[in-house]
């Protein structure tokens, strides 16, 4: 079953189109990921699943929902409740390990955010459930009373993954999430992203300008252009048999695709 996607959605900035009737959805348990050419609209849908952002025509769904239901549906109280519930389930990880962790904040405080934010666990509860976060992304517990700059990239990517799955999130959005990172750096991240989802059943949409990501991280595979969607379908067939013109192009770009 669909658990989160949207459903003919656009979106503009001021007088420039931005997404034009966008539809996609990620499967429980399985992974999508979108490529496509700076301006492609990309983030904007990172932006919208995550809602931050509502879009201006169609519906982000979630657990075959709206996520925003008409006015009057629902009452204030609901309302609330519904992206309490919205907000742990999805979570984000950021492109740059640098400067999407607070510098001036210990780990357990940085992994802790959702926790106190979404009134999921305090005191001893909390710190048990950072404690296993770290545990999950492979950092020792000792981790948790450092500061970032005391770490390098890769583990600091490794604490941003942590920090979104302390909620036991069931969908990660990731952005660019291995970009900032060295070649053998970027490979452990993305077998981390992988054995968690299957481990712990999590879904997976990840952003990436890398193919090579793409193809050793996602099931499936949306190619954006302009705002829309040109070609979907598995990964393998997208990257190693594409139809359309566009994709053609983005695939030859690459060196080497697995």
């Amino acid at each position: 079953m669909a658990l989160l996607g949207l459903r003919a959605a656009g979106f503009s900035y001021g007088s420039q189109r931005v997404l034009d009737d966008v539809s996609l959805s990620v499967d429980e348990g399985s992974s999508l990921g979108l490529v496509g050419e700076s301006g492609a609209g990309k983030s904007t849908i990172l932006r919208l699943l995550l809602g931050l952002a509502r879009p201006d025509e169609g519906e982000v769904l979630f657990d075959g929902a709206p996520l925003h239901p008409a006015s009057g549906s629902l009452s204030l109280p609901k309302r609330r409740v519904l992206m309490r519930r919205f907000r742990a389930s999805v979570q984000p990880v950021f492109q740059d390990p640098y400067s999407s962790l607070d510098p001036r904040q210990r780990i357990d405080r940085i992994i802790g955010e959702p926790l106190r934010s979404l009134r999921l666990a305090s005191g001893a509860d909390a710190q048990q459930r950072i404690a296993a976060a770290l545990e999950s992304v492979g950092l020792p517990a000792d981790t948790a009373r450092r500061y970032p700059h005391e770490f390098s990239g890769g583990q600091r990517q490794r604490i941003a993954i942590a920090r979104a799955v302390v909620s036991h999130p069931r969908v990660l959005l990731a952005d660019e999430p291995v970009s900032a990172l060295d070649v053998s750096t970027r490979v452990q991240v993305l077998e981390l992203l992988d054995s968690l989802r299957r481990d712990h059943g999590l879904s997976l949409i990840m952003v990436s300008h890398d193919l090579t990501a793409i193809a050793s991280a996602c099931d499936r595979t949306v190619v954006l252009q302009n705002g829309r969607v040109v070609e979907e379908g598995t990964t393998a067939s997208v990257l190693h048999s594409p139809r359309e013109a566009y994709t053609r192009a983005l695939v030859d770009a690459v060196p080497r695709l697995p």
